[in-house]
């Protein structure tokens, strides 16, 4: 239970800092790499489900790059 309450006084004491990183005024960069990163997630378990793990080992890569590439300027 102790390592669970040093986690969560961890999160709440930089929560503030992970709100304001970008400061006022950023970009989308930051909701969007969580986007894609969800998309990547669920396409690769898509991939791993329907063909196997060779294929996931082969795509994921593939479409982690292209989740890359969709990401919106800074």
């Amino acid at each position: 239970m102790r390592p669970v309450l040093i986690l969560l006084l961890g999160l709440f004491a930089w929560w503030p800092t992970f709100a304001l990183a970008e400061g006022a005024g950023g970009g989308y960069r930051g909701i969007g790499s969580m986007y894609y990163t969800l998309i990547w997630v669920v396409l690769s378990y898509g991939l791993y489900d329907t063909f196997g793990k060779t294929a996931l080992y082969v795509g994921a890569p593939i479409l982690a790059v292209i989740a890359y590439f969709l990401l919106p300027p800074a």
